[in-house]
């Protein structure tokens, strides 16, 4: 409570704050910001709208364009092209940056942050796992063009209806000699044969029962992303790959990594037929290539599935009664891992979220007021406040306060998988590798290649790419 009323006398205090008239040498500035649209940008405009004053005392607007997600790349990509010199600040997938850094367009920031001890302290206060994913390039070099606008990790929403039900409980350790997990400890030792063995008990048909009721349509066990759009099957299909001993090229080294006999290995295979075999206890839509991380959501809101693993960005409509006919029968935990040959539990996975980056066009006073929005919006007051309405804290310095993980309840786990979290590459072929990669993990998916198939065309398109763009000797 002690937190919620900080943030509450932040927001009043800013409020006045807008509300005083600015200095008559004061300027108006816009900085235009290109984002997708969702809910952590939306949070971000409307808080910035009613608390955002910039110390310099000019006149400042965030004003933020809202794409679609489907096109938000390609709106961005133009805009880029077009050398319209559009933006200020744009929400950029970590994916993309290398494509916009060596296109000239993204600001390195090292400067900048070395010149200003407030920017060098919100870097240090940063999680080091956001800093690497979102900021770097290279990849995992000391280089700096960005900082966290939306932190994300998978998590899994569970029906405590169904897992915490004693009669369900009582016949799934009949069946399977397991404890049916109830309670977010119960889920840490969830490993992926117990995801199967989870999906495989709560199929059912109409008709049958489920916890004590008749259903009258057909239920579906457990759902995660295999979806050809964007990266709606990579994001999950690289956290078998990694937990499983294997890997994905790795640009951070470069020119000596390989693609071949490195992306279709053994391993890589063996954890690919793993995601694949799962797929058999969701919803049907998995057969049509299209069950995207929308399609599961709005599967779980509905009350068809048992349990998804999606992002926590996409958490909150699960507990919003307005939209969901769960709201009231949802928890969260982490996604199951692999238990190694150490007999330890590993939770590589694949990080989600976005940084937003500076352009390189703009005058030196736009640059420090783009940067003060960056300032605000990575202070402890206006992280709080976005972690308090749905979206998760970037910093330690509120990741780590008590309380925190009160705030919502998909926090907790968010906290301790960031040290999980590896990324996607981040080179300018990256677009290419990617486009690629689903077609082809579509191909698997849906029935018309075998996993090695798969993956031996992703391992040698990669090899010949990157050969070709000289990132592979």
């Amino acid at each position: 409570m002690k937190q919620l009323l900080t943030t509450g006398s932040a927001i009043a205090l800013a409020g006045c704050l807008v509300a005083t008239a600015p200095p008559a040498w004061a300027k108006d500035i816009t900085i235009q910001m290109a984002a997708p649209d969702w809910g952590p940008t939306r949070f971000m405009q409307e808080y910035a709208n009613k608390t955002y004053k910039s110390p310099s005392g000019n006149n400042v607007t965030l004003a933020i364009d809202f794409i679609p997600w489907p096109s938000f790349y390609e709106r961005v990509a133009a805009s880029m092209a077009s050398g319209e010199e559009k933006y200020q600040l744009v929400v950029s997938d970590s994916q993309w940056i290398g494509t916009f850094i060596e296109g000239g367009q993204f600001l390195k920031l090292n400067d900048r942050i070395a010149a200003d001890q407030e920017l060098a302290a919100i870097l240090q206060d940063v999680h080091p796992a956001l800093t690497e994913a979102y900021a770097t390039y290279p990849y995992k070099s000391d280089n700096i063009y960005g900082f966290p606008q939306m932190p994300d990790t998978k998590v899994v929403s569970f029906r405590t209806d169904l897992f915490c039900h004693e009669g369900e409980a009582s016949a799934f350790k009949e069946k399977f000699d397991k404890k049916l997990p109830c309670t977010y400890e119960d889920w840490v030792e969830v490993d992926w044969d117990t995801w199967g063995n989870i999906g495989e008990f709560f199929m059912r048909k109409s008709g049958d029962t489920l916890a004590g009721e008749t259903l009258t349509e057909d239920f579906y066990g457990i759902a995660y992303q295999a979806g050809k759009g964007y990266d709606f099957s990579s994001g999950q299909i690289n956290a078998f790959i990694w937990q499983g001993g294997a890997s994905i090229w790795d640009e951070s080294d470069q020119p000596n990594a390989q693609a071949v006999g490195v992306v279709n290995s053994d391993e890589a295979v063996a954890a690919f037929q793993k995601y694949l075999d799962l797929l058999q206890y969701s919803p049907p839509v998995w057969k049509t290539g299209q069950m995207d991380i929308f399609q599961i959501n709005d599967l779980y809101l509905q009350g068809k599935i048992a349990a998804i693993i999606n992002w926590n960005a996409l958490s909150s409509a699960a507990v919003n009664p307005e939209v969901s006919k769960v709201a009231d029968k949802t928890a969260y935990a982490m996604p199951p891992g692999t238990i190694d040959a150490n007999g330890e539990m590993v939770r590589w996975d694949n990080i989600g979220g976005q940084p937003f980056v500076l352009t390189t066009w703009n005058s030196d006073e736009v640059v420090d007021e783009a940067l003060n929005v960056v300032k605000w919006w990575l202070s402890k007051d206006t992280q709080e406040a976005f972690a308090f309405n749905g979206g998760t804290a970037a910093i330690k310095s509120v990741m780590n306060a008590p309380g925190y993980n009160d705030f919502k309840p998909w926090n907790r786990a968010h906290v301790e998988l960031l040290p999980w979290q590896k990324d996607f590459w981040h080179v300018p072929e990256f677009f290419e590798l990617l486009t690629q990669q689903q077609e082809e993990f579509d191909k698997a998916i849906t029935g018309q290649k075998t996993a090695k198939e798969a993956l031996d065309s992703i391992a040698a398109f990669q090899q010949d790419l990157l050969t070709e763009a000289g990132r592979i000797d």
